[in-house]
């Protein structure tokens, strides 16, 4: 082959790769992982979606990791961008919008919350951090505690979303109807030794029609007043 064949098929290969853009192989791996989860997401069942060779993705995409990431932080900032904080919400309900948009991500998307476990420190857990933490600013929260105040609402947000997700896509893939799995639960919970296990015992009933959603808010307005409470402390010392 002749160096001018060799720069054609090169030329018409690169155009071939760069025809497919990033952002066309991140809604694919969205939709693949809605369908098959993490573990069916592979280059070569994406190559297939997308009626490509491996190559053009690997023309945009380092491996699996980068994709998984990249896949990941497009639904964080689809979620985030379309948070509907009003310009005159109070930090309060900003931080409960911000919370419940990502708990319904996560429901929607049960691979988000394994995938932002894997991008500590990259695009999509800064996404959730900052607009968070500007709202932890607005509360007046000293800068010596916008860590650990972060944090906590942070590892709330991402272990709660990511439990019930988690709990949700089992229930599926095992053909459980949640209010019969509670029932059962429940009625196992009344079967222990009331002497040993009188709490336990006790939250038997509520757990059949308790509602995730609703105590997922109750956890973060707890955590709220937590952060008032703290925070009036921390001013009290240092008058």
């Amino acid at each position: 082959m002749t160096q001018k064949a060799r720069g054609k098929k090169t030329s018409s290969g690169q155009r071939r790769e760069e025809s497919l853009s990033r952002e066309q192989i991140i809604a694919a791996a969205i939709e693949l992982l809605d369908t098959s989860g993490e573990n069916g997401l592979t280059f070569r069942a994406l190559s297939e979606q997308l009626s490509t060779g491996p190559g053009a993705i690997y023309w945009h995409i380092t491996d699996k990791g980068d994709l998984l990431t990249a896949a990941c932080d497009g639904i964080v900032a689809r979620t985030m961008n379309a948070a509907p904080i009003k310009p005159n919400a109070t930090p309060q309900a900003s931080i409960r919008l911000l919370a419940l948009a990502m708990f319904d991500a996560m429901d929607e998307h049960p691979w988000v919350g394994s995938a932002l476990t894997g991008a500590r420190g990259h695009s999509p857990m800064v996404r959730i951090v900052e607009p968070i933490g500007r709202q932890i600013q607005a509360l007046g929260v000293p800068k010596k505690q916008h860590w650990i105040t972060v944090s906590t609402l942070l590892n709330y947000i991402l272990g709660v979303g990511g439990r019930n997700a988690a709990n949700g896509q089992y229930g599926r893939a095992h053909g459980l109807d949640r209010s019969d799995f509670l029932e059962a639960v429940s009625a196992e919970w009344l079967q222990l030794d009331p002497k040993e296990y009188p709490f336990v015992r006790s939250l038997s009933v509520p757990m059949r029609t308790h509602d995730d959603r609703r105590d997922f808010l109750a956890g973060i307005d707890l955590i709220l007043r937590g952060i008032d409470t703290s925070h009036k402390r921390f001013a009290s010392k240092n008058v």
